[in-house]
């Protein structure tokens, strides 16, 4: 076997505002560790779905149409952390191609669907924050890794907050 590699299908990330960093960087140095591709994804629950284009993307059809300059600030800001993260990448781990995709609805069957789409091997996603409002968000809407883990085929990889738990955040 040559050292070449067989899978180019692109890793998949799931990324959100204020969401810890290590999920990124994980994300980041895998992918260029196994020299593929990475889509980072954020979806946005407060539109819906209004037709499914692979080729383009999800159309959103937001309940708010006010909230399309607030989108346009939070999705170039989550483009701006990818590219830092990137550019962060040790010398030796060559380019890492990577794009964005802003995807709607649940978060969960969203990134399944796109994985799908995509053939990624992996999906990579955070844990959720400490915090009772975390928590209680967590009870209500479920954790998008133990759904991802338990409704469809491809490996989930979850990281941890490093944080200890008795420790707060700075």
């Amino acid at each position: 076997m040559t050292g070449e590699h067989i899978n180019t299908a692109p890793l998949l990330v799931g990324i959100m505002p204020k969401q810890h960093p290590e999920v990124l960087q994980t994300a980041t140095m895998l992918a260029a560790r196994l020299g593929v591709p990475l889509v980072c994804a954020y979806v946005d629950e407060a539109s819906y779905l209004v037709e499914w284009d692979p080729a383009r993307s999800a159309h959103r059809l937001s309940l708010h149409p006010d909230a399309d300059d607030d989108m346009l600030a939070l999705t170039t800001g989550l483009k701006s952390q990818v590219q830092a993260t990137v550019d962060n990448l040790p010398p030796d781990r060559g380019t890492l191609d990577w794009s964005f995709r802003t995807l709607t609805g649940d978060p969960a069957r969203a990134l399944g669907q796109v994985a799908a789409e995509l053939d990624s091997p992996i999906i990579i996603v955070g844990t959720s924050e400490r915090g009772f409002s975390h928590w209680l968000s967590e009870a209500l809407n479920g954790s998008v890794g133990a759904w991802l883990s338990h409704h469809q085929s491809r490996p989930v990889l979850v990281v941890p907050y490093r944080m200890p738990a008795h420790e707060d955040r700075p």
